[in-house]
């Protein structure tokens, strides 16, 4: 018996077959990391077919709002300009990984929706369920330690007690047990 209602809802085991995760409508929540692409993989491995709906969502945390480089960006015209330049490559960034990822996702029979929300990125997570309700809420890993990259956290508590789905956490490529 699920002692936590609604908690694992979405899997399922047919009779005398293996256990697999029935889910109609998958949120994922990626943005082009390495962590991410197999969270990446692990939601398209999700998705069966007709009836099946992935929505995307990319998450800008917050820390991006305050970004204004250096003590160099003496100015407000430079500031502006370094702004207006970090904005264009964070949205170039997100627009190739949706552009990778949504023909993949279209080749399955599954319908996709992406977007892109600036904030806390647990808060977002939960925001966006509340709005699509899915069965299955799929993320990354975080980067293991001595890994580059920018350092923004998921909140997974707040997930493990917001979500009303199931949540899968995919392992970091290369983590020992994950098969490499």
């Amino acid at each position: 018996m699920n002692p936590r209602p609604g908690v694992g809802d979405a899997c399922r085991r047919p009779p005398g077959g293996p256990g697999v995760l029935d889910a109609k409508r998958i949120l994922l929540a990626s943005h082009g990391t390495a962590g991410a692409l197999a969270a990446d993989e692990a939601a398209l491995g999700l998705c069966g077919g007709a009836g099946v709906s992935l929505f995307h969502l990319t998450i800008v945390p917050d820390l991006w709002r305050g970004m204004m480089g250096d003590d160099w960006l003496n100015n407000a015209t430079t500031r502006d300009v370094y702004c207006k330049h970090v904005e264009s490559e964070l949205g170039r960034e997100i627009e190739a990984h949706r552009q990778a990822l949504e023909p993949r996702v279209a080749s399955r029979g599954v319908s996709y929706r992406s977007r892109v929300m600036l904030g806390k990125p647990a808060q977002c997570v939960l925001a966006f369920a509340g709005e699509v309700k899915p069965d299955v809420v799929v993320i990354g890993s975080p980067r293991p330690r001595g890994t580059a990259g920018l350092r923004s956290r998921m909140d997974v508590e707040k997930l493990v007690v917001g979500l009303r789905a199931s949540l899968l956490i995919v392992p970091y490529p290369g983590r020992a047990g994950d098969g490499d």
